[in-house]
């Protein structure tokens, strides 16, 4: 039988340990270890350059090492399970993109469900897509470029970072609103299709203007259109695809954060406060302004908001191209 002292202790004891492991403390003490900072696309993507470019000073910000991992493969669904099923401590982060939007409907089949597996922690940025052609192509425009295709019904065929990523997606719609019929090439990411298109094994891509811009300044690519409603800020000399031929057409790729669901509170609010003062930072801010992407620092409640929309847009499209992948 415990004694008075005993049953005082134990109780204190008792306290303590849920104190100790309480979400205030855990923000407290946190993090304890490296962080890894999963990226579902190989190195050298738009993703990749965006983890990198937060990487480092979230590094000083935290007091450990952020380690961007790429786990690419399946439009980013690897990865994103990874961080669906890791443990809920903050030590793995997932720089998620549309893909993690469209996914839900493109597969038939997935270990984690988005909405409920994930947890949002703020948007990074918004960025639009060029619609790039080899060189060689002959077409300078959008309204040229229908016209050929009208005319070669199934032989011109364009890259992507895998099924169900935003390229695929996106010139999907596209085809689909331009009413012309094109080949898909998928890759295991946006490098590899960039590299498809550079060498001439596939003659056309949309991909996000934080990797292709450079591409077009240097002469490798060729602009066509931007896929936003409207013009980029940095290459304003470029049409979208709505004003040169087809009315109506609206797709923006994102770069964002998210935690495994079940997170605490208090160390999703320390994330999302220095990561937002990362992305506030003037260096930080130029250097997304000069790729293209316009950088934000959403609320986790606004990113949620906008996420779950995203999966409602997409799911529409996914649906009406019939595009399904087991």
């Amino acid at each position: 039988m415990l004694t008075k002292s005993s049953r005082s202790g134990l109780f204190f004891s008792l306290i303590t340990m849920m104190w100790l492991t309480s979400p205030a403390v855990f923000a407290q003490t946190y993090p304890t270890k490296s962080v890894r900072f999963v990226v579902g696309f190989p190195p050298g993507g738009a993703t990749d350059v965006v983890a990198r470019t937060i990487s480092q000073n979230l590094s000083d910000a935290l007091g450990q090492a952020v380690v961007v991992d790429n786990r690419a493969g399946a439009a980013s669904n690897i990865g994103a399970e990874i961080v669906a099923t890791a443990p809920k401590d903050g030590h793995t982060l997932f720089l998620g993109t549309v893909s993690l939007a469209v996914n839900p409907t493109l597969y038939k089949k997935l270990n984690y469900d988005a909405l409920k597996d994930l947890t949002t922690v703020t948007q990074v940025t918004d960025t639009p897509f060029l619609f790039v052609t080899h060189p060689s192509l002959p077409v300078k425009n959008v309204y040229e470029f229908v016209k050929m295709a009208k005319s070669k019904p199934a032989q011109l065929n364009y890259g992507s970072a895998g099924n169900g990523s935003g390229a695929h997606l996106f010139t999907a719609m596209f085809g689909s609103m331009a009413e012309i019929k094109l080949v898909h090439v998928p890759y295991r990411g946006a490098s590899f299709s960039a590299t498809a298109v550079l060498s001439g094994e596939t003659i056309f891509m949309f991909d996000n203007i934080v990797t292709t811009l450079p591409l077009t300044r240097s002469g490798k690519l060729r602009a066509i259109a931007v896929t936003t409603q409207k013009r980029s800020p940095v290459a304003d000399q470029i049409p979208t695809i709505a004003e040169s031929g087809v009315p109506g057409y609206d797709a923006n790729a994102w770069f964002g954060v998210f935690v495994p669901t079940g997170t605490p509170t208090t160390i999703i609010s320390r994330l999302h406060h220095e990561i937002v003062k990362i992305i506030k930072l003037p260096d930080i801010r130029d250097r997304f302004l000069a790729l293209g992407a316009e950088p934000l620092g959403s609320s986790p409640e606004q990113f949620s908001h906008f996420f779950r929309l995203e999966v409602a847009k997409w799911a529409k499209v996914v649906k009406a191209s019939g595009a399904q992948i087991d």
